[in-house]
């Protein structure tokens, strides 16, 4: 069975029981390798930058980042083309540390913490959080943060409504499931061994301790969150 068709069968797995038991783990994403001379905007139909051999992208923390911002992006730029709407790219992409982040109307940024701020359209996230995540679980979190933060700007594009917080939060993890999936098949990210454990591992991570539902701040629990990416992941953003 080769890598590509793991992380489907799992993340269906997770649709089907509801559940999920799962362990952290690193370097299970990069994009694919460019053939020397080229670099990943090359295989896009983008002028090359340099003649010189490249590494291969998204190796690095940093270079994860920008991979994740830059294709989840470009696949929404396509979905909206091809819905005959127009995508509005963020304004800006910024990394903060601590208490060091931009304020959103007003709001301050706060530590530990990614958010997308619909005055300025841009996201915001803690890089000495993030990074720890990707040091210590891998570079899931990177694929689900990121691409999680870019489904509230789709929301906001989109003008959805929702009656409650959590409704928002599960529908932009389902975005980002259903983003990666379209980069996976688009073969702007390739997937390896294990990849369906790291990223479930991340959203399990980031769930709620507890079924508040109706509170302001409700993302989920582990269970939710991860049913609401899987189901991006299989069905696509159509299913959100």
């Amino acid at each position: 069975m080769t890598p590509r068709t793991v992380l489907p069968l799992v993340l269906a797995a997770v649709l089907a029981a509801g559940c999920s038991s799962v362990d952290f783990w690193k370097d299970q994403f990069s994009a694919p390798t460019p053939p020397p001379g080229l670099r990943t905007s090359d295989r896009q139909g983008e002028p090359a930058q340099s003649a010189k051999p490249a590494e291969p992208a998204g190796q690095t923390f940093d270079e994860d980042v920008e991979l994740a911002r830059t294709f989840t992006e470009r696949y929404w730029r396509q979905e909206f083309q091809a819905a005959g709407k127009t995508y509005r790219p963020l304004q800006k992409f910024v990394g903060y540390s601590g208490d060091g982040g931009p304020d959103c109307g007003g709001q301050p940024a706060l530590p530990e913490n990614a958010f997308y701020c619909p005055v300025g359209h841009f996201v915001a996230y803690d890089k000495d959080w993030l990074r720890s995540l990707y040091d210590e679980s891998g570079d899931g979190a990177v694929y689900v943060i990121i691409p999680h933060e870019i489904g509230h700007a789709v929301q906001a594009q989109l003008m959805s409504d929702f009656s409650l917080n959590v409704q928002r939060e599960l529908q932009a993890d389902c975005y980002g499931g259903g983003a990666l999936k379209g980069l996976i098949d688009e073969k702007q990210l390739e997937a390896e061994n294990g990849d369906d454990e790291e990223l479930l591992a991340n959203l399990a991570a980031a769930g709620d301790p507890t079924d508040a539902w109706w509170r302001p701040d409700a993302h989920g629990t582990p269970v939710q969150r991860q049913q609401a990416f899987a189901s991006g992941f299989t069905k696509g953003v159509g299913a959100c």
